[in-house]
């Protein structure tokens, strides 16, 4: 397995004053950063961000959104489904710049909008014509599709593992999975653990993220991220185990994720204590 960082801890859009964060990450130990791609206008910048991940001997993953509802794939209208296509076919254009092997993020609906109903079937089918369009796109570009589940509180059309592998298996393409979060199956599942079966046994699971329950640094809290940690292992999981924390340096962000104080003292603590918890759960 190999062990990420998100860098959505300083930053929405990475640019060069976020490089020396890079030799830092590396030295604790880090195999890869998780990138944000947020802001798509300048797509040959993420050529620039790919050679400086590469120069400190770092791998890359991403994460997206939709940004609004011009771009949402479970719209009702065409146009803004078409929106979204358009912009996931940015998206893993500056991915694919960037060297990213992985795109996640909860990239169906846009965060935090909500219809007041269960989620519909037009709506998963909406969403679903919108990632076949675009999961061929993706697997041109190198990028693997990992579709990710988030909390009642953040969406409505995915919040658990076995919606997520369901979900994964309707758009039916090779290169279109889901991923497991500790934070959000903390909430959702009734069984956050035996969730990682469900989704590991459907042949979908493309990523991981550990995330503390209050997204501060891992192992402080109490989201099962070593018994997550352990379970995957045992099951021969071989992808990506990235930690995601938040802090208040991204207002929207913190807004949208309803961060509203500090989880923990500096961000050195979250990704060295971080590292530590993956690595030396590995090592058992």
């Amino acid at each position: 397995m190999k062990i990420g960082f998100n860098l959505l801890l300083w930053t929405g859009h990475v640019t060069e004053e976020n490089f020396s964060l890079f030799p830092k990450l590396k030295a604790v130990g880090y195999d890869g950063l998780e990138i944000p791609i947020f802001d798509t206008s300048d797509p040959a910048h993420f050529k620039t961000i790919g050679q400086a991940l590469k120069d400190n001997g770092l791998e890359a993953t991403a994460v997206t959104v939709l940004p609004d509802e011009a771009h949402n794939a479970i719209s009702p209208d065409a146009k803004n489904r078409q929106g979204a296509i358009d912009h996931l076919k940015s998206v893993f254009e500056c991915a694919h710049n960037a060297g990213v092997q992985v795109l996640c993020g909860p990239y169906y609906q846009v965060l935090g909008q909500f219809t007041g109903r269960f989620p519909t079937e037009t709506e998963l089918e909406h969403a679903a014509e919108v990632h076949r369009a675009i999961s061929p796109v993706a697997e041109a570009a190198g990028v693997k599709c990992a579709i990710e589940a988030l909390n009642r509180f953040e969406s409505h059309l995915l919040n658990t593992m076995e919606q997520a592998a369901s979900y994964a298996k309707r758009v039916n393409h090779p290169n279109f999975g889901t991923m497991y979060d500790t934070f959000h199956a903390n909430i959702e599942e009734k069984d956050p653990i035996g969730a990682i079966d469900t989704v590991f046994n459907s042949g979908k699971l493309n990523h991981v993220h550990i995330s503390e329950n209050d997204r501060g640094t891992p192992g402080r809290g109490h989201a099962p991220c070593r018994e997550a940690i352990r379970k995957l292992k045992g099951l021969g999981y071989d992808g990506w185990l990235t930690i995601e924390a938040f802090g208040g340096s991204l207002p929207d962000l913190a807004a949208a994720t309803r961060v509203w104080r500090d989880f923990f003292s500096s961000p050195e603590e979250v990704y060295t204590e971080g590292y530590e918890l993956i690595k030396s759960t590995l090592a058992e």
